[in-house]
């Protein structure tokens, strides 16, 4: 049994881990509050794009004129994952269920006969990817240089891939993230960003009747980068979004089991205190008897 000199200071261990839970509970609370407000304000500008998109693609798709970002390669051998994770930790499964995503659609891509490379944002995935597929690494972006990635990282993201995909390393290119729902749910998402799938509805909005100044194909030249910008920044936001709210639970479950564990601590302290006490009795009583 543990003595109560041992007690006393497990006890004190646990309370100052819990002051520093509850602080970075409150922490992550203030965060969220802007992350989400963020991620739900660039929801409306990215659907809109999105169905500009679905109007447009569905005109262009098959053109022999498609920009290759619409076209595609005519091949779908080389997969690029781009795994978006945060460089911070203490937030529950938020990274982990990201990399999980990532490592399914890896293996399903695999066993297809498909080859994969990975592009890793962030440094939490990046051992759990490293260790399992230490060959099909081939970027790591560096956001550790900025609190909160933000458009610029999403535009050095965006012209980097498109530089990748000029260049031939990849056919397509899945994006994996967190969709924030609320601080106790986030959502991994899976989106193709290349080539730029017809996004759902796109046949129906295409019935109307549009006409275009230039020409589709120039309008979607110009409008290709921008919307794969778009939605490497949303997925950011979504992402910030969604780790604040899963640091958030994850710090007060975790102030909670604290408090939990130093109630049972502060009981057992109390009764082995008592106990001596009674011992010390007793040997006085035992003493003064001999006497």
């Amino acid at each position: 049994m543990a003595s109560l000199k041992e007690l006393k200071g497990r006890i004190n261990s646990v309370k100052s881990t819990q002051k520093i839970t509850k602080a970075k509970q409150m922490v992550a609370a203030a965060k969220l509050r802007k992350a989400q407000a963020a991620a739900e304000a660039a929801r409306p500008y990215a659907e809109r794009l999105t169905g500009v998109m679905a109007s447009l693609s569905t005109k262009v798709g098959k053109s022999d004129n498609a920009p290759k970002l619409l076209a595609g390669t005519g091949s779908t051998q080389k997969h690029l994952l781009v795994v978006a994770n945060s460089d911070k930790g203490l937030a529950g499964a938020f990274n982990s269920n990201i990399v999980k995503a990532a490592l399914a659609k890896a293996k399903a891509l695999l066993a297809e006969g498909k080859d994969v490379e990975f592009y890793l944002i962030g440094r939490k995935g990046r051992p759990v990817i490293r260790r399992t597929h230490p060959d099909r690494i081939g970027v790591q972006f560096d956001t550790t240089h900025v609190r909160e990635a933000g458009f610029n990282e999403a535009e050095q993201i965006a012209d980097e891939l498109v530089g990748m995909y000029e260049d031939g390393r990849f056919d397509v290119a899945h994006l994996f993230y967190s969709r924030f729902q609320s601080a106790l749910a986030q959502v991994p998402t899976e989106q193709q960003i290349i080539p730029v799938a017809a996004p759902e509805g796109a046949a129906a909005e295409s019935d109307a009747v549009v006409e275009y100044e230039p020409g589709e194909e120039e309008i979607l030249e110009a409008l290709l980068p921008r919307y794969l910008k778009t939605q490497i920044f949303k997925a950011l936001l979504e992402n910030n979004a969604s780790e604040q709210g899963a640091s958030m639970t994850a710090m007060d479950n975790a102030t909670r089991n604290a408090g939990d564990l130093i109630n049972k601590l502060t009981i057992q302290y109390n009764r082995s205190r008592q106990a001596a006490i009674t011992t010390e009795l007793i040997e006085i009583i035992a003493g003064a008897e001999a006497l």
